[in-house]
């Protein structure tokens, strides 16, 4: 069963890419809306959207060039079904300027079935179809480290992000 619809605008500046593969997902209806996910504040705090907005305002991300997508789009068990023919695809179609896995996870999955290293946070070095990679770190609740691949905080990988989109926040 497919969780969520794509939300992507023509000619996005960056399709997030998650992983909407809990029934949970299916109950909120919305991409990022379990509790304690910052999804929604990051985007805001770096800049990348005007205000804040709230999981239920993800239909409104597209009119600001910004898309939501997800790799493992089927309610599964572990380990999840990575459906990456499907990304590449879409992707291909889409063009975006910056593909982002809103997760290491997300990314190392893709990774792994296209046969590339597994990434670190931040740009890449490979591309989806195309497009560039960037890689944030989680922003559900669970993920509180003190460490972000050197960093002390989430929010300074999303600000790379938004100037790697050319956005001043």
């Amino acid at each position: 069963m497919e969780i969520l619809p794509d939300l992507v605008p023509p000619e996005p500046r960056i399709v997030f890419c998650g992983m909407a593969c809990a029934e949970s997902t299916k109950v909120r209806e919305h991409f990022f809306a379990g509790p304690g996910n910052n999804f929604w504040q990051m985007l805001h705090r770096s800049g990348l959207t005007p205000t804040e907005l709230e999981p239920a305002d993800d239909v409104r991300l597209p009119s600001y060039g910004l898309g939501l997508t997800d790799v493992v789009r089927h309610i599964s068990t572990s380990p999840p079904t990575w459906d990456v023919d499907e990304l590449v695809a879409k992707v291909e179609r889409w063009q975006p300027e910056w593909l982002a896995f809103a997760s290491k996870t997300a990314a190392q999955g893709v990774a792994s079935a296209l046969g590339l290293r597994r990434p670190q946070l931040g740009e890449a070095g490979w591309d989806v179809a195309g497009a560039p990679v960037f890689v944030l770190p989680g922003t559900s609740g669970a993920n509180q480290r003190r460490d972000y691949d050197g960093r002390p905080d989430r929010l300074s990988w999303w600000r790379d992000l938004a100037a790697l989109a050319g956005v001043n926040g």
